[in-house]
């Protein structure tokens, strides 16, 4: 993964993503490039074109936050991406790194999940590996080449796209909460082999991760077509973990009354025997 350049990167990829019409600038003739053009979003952020030129290119290194705003506005981001483009501008001093201990998981919160019998539950790390579970949790992605680890999930196993049948918005969902954890510690070596890894055997990750979308994992309604018991359209709320920074919770419920409660109840009955 490429550090050197990261806010230049992300300025181009994004701006090849907006159409000129979406900020009301006029579409113009022929235009060799995909999105908008530079001038266009210095022109769009207050800014010479020579000096968001010299971003790009990493010249430049070291913006304004009222600059950053300015650029985020121009550029159409929303929330998450905005503050990404913030860490990406002005990253936090360097630190000596030490060794990453383990990621473990709190006892408490391991009873807490087991507590939830009806109610899959996951604890993910930093990088999207499943660092704990409960029984219906591990019910939900059993099965799989890559149960234990849910970009991997995404991108290697072969039966991910019956698995999730709307495998694309997945996969440019996880991609994104990938993206938004290399904006917080990009020198991470567990976040750079597993990105190294999926780049080269992945010619849909390497497209997505392109992109540099950014999606911080909130909540979300996802299908599953699950080998046991069919379809499941569940809902799911991602927590944070605030005694153990980088780890999320993930809880998943169907809509009462619903086929998947009834699914959900079934696959349930099945773990438990």
């Amino acid at each position: 993964m490429v550090k050197d350049n990261t806010l230049g990167e992300f300025l181009r990829a994004r701006r090849e993503q907006v159409g000129p019409e979406e900020l009301g600038l006029p579409p113009g003739g022929s235009r060799r490039v995909a999105g908008l053009r530079r001038e266009e979003v210095a022109l769009l952020a207050g800014v010479s074109t020579d000096y968001y030129v010299r971003l790009e290119q990493g010249r430049e290194r070291n913006p304004s936050a009222q600059v950053v705003d300015a650029l985020a506005r121009g550029l159409a981001l929303d929330e998450d991406a905005s503050a990404h483009l913030h860490r990406l501008a002005q990253p936090a001093p360097g630190r000596r790194r030490r060794a990453r201990r383990p990621e473990r998981v709190s006892p408490n919160l391991l009873r807490l999940m087991d507590g939830w019998p009806d109610t899959p539950a996951l604890v993910l790390g930093r990088c999207l590996d499943v660092l704990a579970h409960n029984t219906l949790g591990q019910a939900l992605f059993a099965g799989h080449a890559h149960s234990g680890d849910l970009i991997r999930l995404v991108f290697l196993d072969p039966d991910a796209r019956e698995f999730y049948p709307d495998w694309e918005r997945v996969a440019v969902n996880t991609v994104g909460g990938l993206r938004a954890a290399a904006g917080i510690d990009p020198d991470d070596p567990q976040l750079i082999d597993t990105v190294g890894e999926l780049s080269v055997k992945s010619a849909d990750f390497r497209r997505l991760w392109a992109r540099h979308d950014i999606r911080q994992k909130t909540h979300e309604t996802k299908r599953f077509r699950h080998r046991l018991v069919g379809e499941l359209e569940l809902s799911y709320e991602a927590l944070t973990v605030n005694s153990a920074p980088g780890q999320q919770l993930i809880v998943y419920q169907a809509e009462p009354g619903s086929p998947s409660e009834a699914a959900l109840a079934l696959l349930g009955s099945l773990a438990a025997s």
